[in-house]
């Protein structure tokens, strides 16, 4: 019965001596030995060889990305505004070594470092800087942080300000403004708008203005070629009329009364002057042939015109001479 107890206590050291010399470091796990409390290697993902009461795991290590979420922090603007500003940060642990030597508890080092760098970063900037600069605030933590971390064996890959809370009064006069600065960018679009319709109004207007002035050219240049063309079919006919009559051969008689039918409508019309012809005295002669044309062919009827008789007075007519300004008399 002894033995057999021995024995059993014997597998149980055998299996306690290979459990603590065979380790089995899981995927994205690193483990800090010691051996005799001094640092000896990093044990990698797999299986190793530990020696036995002499070797001893100090801490396990994860290297995935972690993320810290800290509280917000009360910070002091550079106008002396108190907010409270919270930020994410995202890092993982590239050196184990000096991840478990490096510091004591390095993510309370690491909350403390960003809350320090968060505060003198936001006492260089005023409040309304602050409130738009988160881009510029992340970049800068993130360099800062990255730099003061990496003799822990801790890298920063994103820094992130997830939310800026100022004062409630600061907040009710921020909700003024923008209330207002709301309002006005409304009346703003409503007078461009207004100006946009009047430029299109008058816009239209001169356009109509063009068009219809185009229309009333285009009309006058119309009217004008028509009435160009009348006249001159009119011409073309009186035209063809008198060669007509050139062509039938008048006689006299009928070209001189032909003439007084105009000479009556030159006397009925609003002229001053009237131009007398120099054989008045063949008028009667004249009527009586007229007379007689109008009872026969007036293209086939001769009549003899009498000629004027001769003036016995004409030799004592005087001749006026526009360059002396003298009256001569005539001579024949």
């Amino acid at each position: 019965m002894f033995s057999i107890i021995l024995k059993v206590v014997l597998v149980i050291i055998v299996l306690l001596l290979l459990a603590s010399t065979i380790k089995i470091v899981p995927q994205e796990k690193e483990y800090v030995v010691e051996r005799l409390g001094k640092y000896s290697r990093t044990l990698k993902a797999g299986i190793n060889i530990l020696i036995p009461f002499i070797d001893s795991v100090r801490r396990k290590v994860d290297t995935r990305e972690k993320t810290g979420d800290y509280e917000p922090q009360p910070v002091i603007t550079k106008d002396n505004v108190t907010i409270q500003i919270d930020s994410v940060i995202y890092y993982h642990i590239f050196d184990s070594h000096l991840y478990t030597y490096g510091v004591v508890n390095p993510e309370v080092a690491l909350e403390t470092l960003t809350a320090t760098t968060l505060r003198n970063l936001i006492g260089d900037l005023e409040l309304d800087e602050s409130l738009t600069s988160r881009d510029e605030i992340n970049s800068k933590m993130r360099v800062i942080l990255d730099e003061a971390t990496d003799a822990w064996g801790i890298k920063v890959s994103r820094v992130e300000v997830k939310n800026i809370i100022p004062p409630k009064d600061i907040q009710n006069a921020m909700e003024r403004q923008m209330r207002a600065e709301r309002e006005r960018r409304a009346l703003v679009t409503e007078s461009e708008g207004r100006k946009q319709a009047e430029i299109l109004k008058a816009e239209g207007e001169k356009a109509s203005l063009v068009l219809r002035a185009e229309a009333e050219k285009e009309a006058a240049i119309a009217k004008a070629q028509g009435q160009a063309e009348a006249i001159k079919l009119m011409y073309e006919a009186q035209a063809k009329g008198i060669q007509e009559i050139n062509n039938a051969n008048p006689s006299p008689a009928y070209v001189q009364l032909e003439g007084f039918k105009y000479l009556k409508d030159l006397a009925n019309g609003q002229a001053t002057k009237i131009i007398i012809p120099s054989n008045m005295a063949s008028l009667a002669s004249t009527i009586t042939s007229a007379s007689e044309l109008i009872k026969g062919d007036p293209l086939n009827v001769n009549v003899d015109v009498e000629s004027p008789e001769p003036d016995p007075y004409a030799h004592l007519r005087t001749e006026h001479d526009p360059k002396t300004h003298r009256y001569d008399q005539q001579t024949k």
